[in-house]
C-alpha cells in the first residue's frame, strides 16, 4: 500500500485530469462492492478460491444440477440483499449528481450503484436481483431470495435461473453495445476494483487507451490495466474515491 502522501498526490492529479475531461465514465468490478461485506471473484478471500465455477456458474452446471446452482445463489443473494452501498458507490453517484460521470459500465451484479443513486448504470453481467426463465421471455425483479427450491414460470412454468452472464455465456448484445458506444465517446475512464482478467470486458480499457483516453485505476493491486494507467492509486476505493470527490469539489469552488 502506497504512503499517504503519495496517494493524496496522485488523487490530486487525477482530479486535476478529470476536472479537464470532458466525457468520464467509470468502470467497476467486484473490488467496490467488497468494503460493502459481498465477497470478490479473485482475491485473496475470492468466491473462486473456494467454488469451482464449472460447478455453479455455467450453463452446464445449472443443466445437471439446478437446485445446488440455486442454493449457492441464494446464499449470494442473502448477502446482496442485506449489504449497502459502501462511500464508493455514494462518491461515484456523487459524480453523477454534480455533472461530471456520465456514466458506470460494471461487471457486478449487485445493484448497489443504483442502491446509491447512479442513474446511468451498464450491467454487463446482469443482476443478481432479477430472475428470469429458461424457456420464455419472462423476467422478475426481487427483494428477497425466491423461497422456492426450484422457482418456477408463472406463466410457462419452467425452471427460472439468476438473471446474470454465466461462464460460456455472451453478454447481453444491448449492454455491450451500450458499453462500446461510451467507450467510444469517453476522454477519461476512472476504473475501480476491477481484477482486469475477465474477457470482453477487461478489453474497454485498452480500447479507451487506443482513442486517446486517460485511465485512472483505483485497486489495492497491480492489475493487467496498470501498465496502461496513467495513474494507478493503490487505495481502497471507498478511501479513494471520496478523497477524489472533495478534491473535485475544491477545484469547482
Amino acid at each position: 500500500m502506497m504512503s499517504s502522501t503519495e496517494s493524496e498526490h496522485l488523487i490530486e492529479k487525477a482530479a486535476q485530469i478529470i476536472r479537464r475531461s470532458k466525457f468520464l465514465i467509470a468502470l467497476t468490478g467486484a473490488g467496490i462492492s467488497a468494503e460493502s461485506g459481498i465477497p470478490t471473484y479473485r482475491g485473496s478471500e475470492g468466491l473462486w478460491r473456494r467454488y469451482r465455477p464449472e460447478e455453479l456458474a455455467t450453463p452446464e452446471a445449472f443443466q445437471r444440477n439446478p437446485a445446488l446452482v440455486w442454493e449457492w445463489y441464494r446464499w449470494r443473494m442473502e448477502i446482496v440483499f442485506s449489504a449497502k452501498p459502501n462511500p464508493a458507490h455514494k462518491a461515484l453517484a456523487e459524480l453523477e449528481n454534480i455533472g461530471i460521470l456520465k456514466c458506470i459500465i460494471t461487471q457486478n451484479v449487485d445493484g448497489l450503484h443504483q442502491e446509491a443513486g447512479s442513474k446511468c448504470v451498464v450491467e454487463l453481467h446482469g443482476s443478481i436481483r432479477r430472475i428470469r426463465c429458461t424457456n420464455c421471455n419472462f423476467k422478475l425483479h426481487l427483494s428477497k431470495p425466491p423461497e422456492e427450491t426450484l422457482p418456477r414460470c408463472p406463466h410457462c412454468g419452467s425452471i427460472l435461473r439468476p438473471d446474470v452472464v454465466w461462464f460460456g455465456e455472451p453478454l447481453p448484445k444491448e449492454e455491450w453495445e451500450k458499453a462500446l458506444k461510451l467507450v467510444g465517446q469517453c476522454d477519461c475512464m476512472l476504473i475501480v476494483g476491477t481484477s482486469g482478467v475477465v474477457m470482453p470486458a477487461a478489453l474497454l480499457p485498452f480500447l479507451a487507451k487506443d482513442r486517446g483516453a486517460k485511465i485512472i485505476e483505483v485497486n489495492i493491486e497491480d492489475t493487467p490495466i496498470t501498465r496502461i494507467a496513467d495513474i494507478s492509486i493503490r487505495l481502497k476505493a471507498g478511501e479513494a474515491l471520496t478523497k477524489l470527490v472533495t478534491f473535485l469539489k475544491n477545484l469547482r469552488d
